[in-house]
């Protein structure tokens, strides 16, 4: 009767509500043998670019959406920058995060996604190639060693995780944005 009291008291709340659900599903379902049950658990989300797969903290991504239209032009920006776009009555600059990082320009398919940075001063909507959801590492997985990317990403790379063989690298949209290259966006 008291848990379903106080997520009465969250229904004007949807965020927390969520949250609270959240932590309650992973309580019931916690085992010794699960991975988040024996230690801190890192949660992001998983980034296809240039057939390379990324991960972006969850924290660092405020949402995915598809490509919106209409773009609006920016004259004298960088090739890089598509344009601006409203969403929800906010401007973004779009940026084609491929491009920018030397892999050339994004090709705009059903799968394509753009991923809104959330970050307090740069408000930034990041063209990937497909996003593929939530990922969840152990932090033991963990690895501040950068593996070797094809797009030229290492000043803004804060490390991997293992995953069975593979290495795979984790974006930091912070470093990203407060990047001097990427706030000079002007040509």
């Amino acid at each position: 009767m008291l848990a379903s009291a106080s997520l009465k008291a969250l229904r004007d709340r949807p965020y927390e509500l969520l949250a609270e659900l959240e932590r309650r599903g992973r309580g019931a379902t916690a085992s010794p043998e699960t991975p988040g049950a024996a230690g801190a658990e890192w949660v992001g989300v998983a980034a296809r670019m240039a057939g390379e797969l990324y991960l972006v903290a969850r924290e660092e991504a405020r949402e995915v959406l598809g490509i919106p239209t209409p773009l609006t032009r920016v004259p004298g920006a960088k090739a890089w920058v598509l344009g601006l776009a409203n969403i929800r009555g906010q401007l973004f600059p779009i940026i084609d995060l491929r491009q920018y990082l030397g892999g050339g320009a994004t090709p705009i398919t059903r799968l394509t996604r753009i991923l809104v940075a959330n970050h307090r001063d740069v408000p930034a909507g990041l063209v990937v190639d497909e996003v593929l959801g939530f990922r969840r590492f152990s932090e033991s997985s963990f690895s501040s060693e950068v593996p070797t990317t094809i797009l030229q990403c290492k000043q803004v790379l804060a490390g991997s995780f293992r995953h069975e063989q593979e290495q795979l690298p984790v974006l930091s949209l912070r470093k990203l944005l407060e990047d001097p290259a990427f706030t000079a966006a002007s040509a």
